[in-house]
């Protein structure tokens, strides 16, 4: 949208519901307004529907999870998920996508995935589009949103629209290869509705100048492990990269990183350390502290995070003091990030509009009626894992039960 920019002279076109976007909650919030019998029409500046659909999860889309609370979600009213969540679940969805008998399968943390291809998530839902005879318009460009009487007027760069109910499906800001923008954010703006400010969620990490010299060579290394910030604790995969950190554990704990704060990483999580170490030093006295280590961790981190003289100690010669403080280094390991790799590989965006602006049953702003907002572009982030998809389901859903 471009404000100020000049209305073209197109006859309106007038429908009952415009859902601007035609992503995850876009489509699901179509879908079942025009099962419901609304006359519905979805706008979406790509030249094709669900891009982040087909791109996720590796092209295996995680729809959902068997886990799913509201403490998987960030959001300034940490309340204002439960509403939804509950009235459409992921065992909802799950529903839905057996009658279309989608094979699925889970995977670690109670992950569902497609066992084929996204796509069958996404002709699913256009499936269910068609049967509620939804309309949709791609490579649309939306110039200017307006009240009327009645609704709302869409000036975009091919017809000027009209609706008595307007949704904001547009996404956040994150993957902008994928077509995301700004445009939900300055909508809410527009009509006097509060936005968190948005930042990358679910991304790799990048690390100060002199960590990056010193930890680059280790790119490609993955070690399970437990890693911990802003009072939040996960337990997964960490991968060095050339620029940082990453791996999911890493994505889970971005989402709650801020600027200037310690990310502390226990690479062994699975053992007592100190015990296992005055173990080994009892069975194997002669044998290197290297030896016995590298049969726990990849010896290149090993380099990395002791000294030599320290990993060519024999067993024998470590003290218990010593002990105590080697399981330190290796079981609360500290750094400082530098910043993310930013929206161009996220896999969300943190921020979005105000919920407290919006009905946690309805999705409808409290101040604006006939103005909805689902999905992404409000501040509602999920975990790694299928969250994200359940929370657009499930918005998207409420949202199509009352426009």
């Amino acid at each position: 949208m471009r404000p100020g920019s000049e209305a073209r002279p197109f006859p309106m076109k007038h429908h009952q519901v415009i859902v601007i976007g035609a992503g995850a909650a876009g489509l699901m919030c179509a879908a079942v307004a025009g099962q419901r019998g609304r006359e519905v029409l979805v706008l979406d500046q790509s030249a094709k529907p669900g891009n982040k659909i087909r791109m996720s999860g590796g092209g295996r889309c995680n729809f959902t999870n068997y886990d799913v609370g509201p403490q998987h979600y960030l959001c300034h009213n940490p309340h204002f998920v439960k509403s939804a969540l509950s009235r459409f679940s992921q065992w909802d969805f799950l529903a839905l996508v057996e009658r279309y008998r989608i094979p699925w399968h889970e995977r670690e943390h109670g992950q569902l995935f497609c066992n084929d291809s996204a796509r069958d998530i996404l002709e699913m839902l256009l499936s269910e589009c068609g049967t509620g005879k939804v309309a949709f318009q791609y490579k649309t460009r939306i110039e200017t949103v307006s009240r009327s009487e009645g609704g709302f007027v869409l000036h975009t760069d091919q017809d000027t629209l009209g609706c008595e109910a307007l949704v904001v499906a547009s996404g956040g800001l994150s993957i902008p290869s994928m077509g995301s923008s700004p445009f939900g954010y300055r909508i809410a703006e527009q009509f006097g509705i509060k936005v968190w400010p948005p930042s990358a969620g679910l991304v790799p990490l990048t690390l100060q100048p002199q960590d990056k010299q010193r930890l680059a060579p280790l790119a490609g290394i993955a070690v399970r492990a437990q890693v911990e910030t802003g009072g939040q604790t996960f337990v997964e995969n960490v991968l060095f990269t050339h620029r940082g950190l990453s791996g999911p554990a890493i994505l889970q704990a971005s989402n709650y990183w801020q600027p200037g704060q310690v990310l502390t990483v226990d690479w062994l999580p699975q053992l007592a350390l100190t015990e296992a170490l005055a173990e080994a030093r009892r069975s194997h006295p002669k044998q290197q502290l290297k030896t016995w280590l590298s049969q726990q961790l990849p010896t290149r981190l090993l380099a990395a995070l002791l000294t030599p003289a320290l990993l060519e100690t024999p067993l024998a010669q470590l003290g218990k003091a010593q002990l105590v403080a080697l399981a330190g280094q290796l079981q609360h390991w500290q750094i400082i990030p530098n910043g993310t790799e930013g929206y161009r590989t996220a896999e969300v965006t943190r921020g979005g509009v105000d919920c407290d602006a919006i009905s946690s049953k309805t999705m409808q702003a409290t101040t604006v009626p006939g103005l909805y907002f689902i999905g992404e572009v409000l501040d509602v982030t999920g975990w790694l894992g299928g969250y994200n998809f359940q929370w657009a389901w499930a918005s998207g859903w409420c949202a199509g039960q009352y426009v």
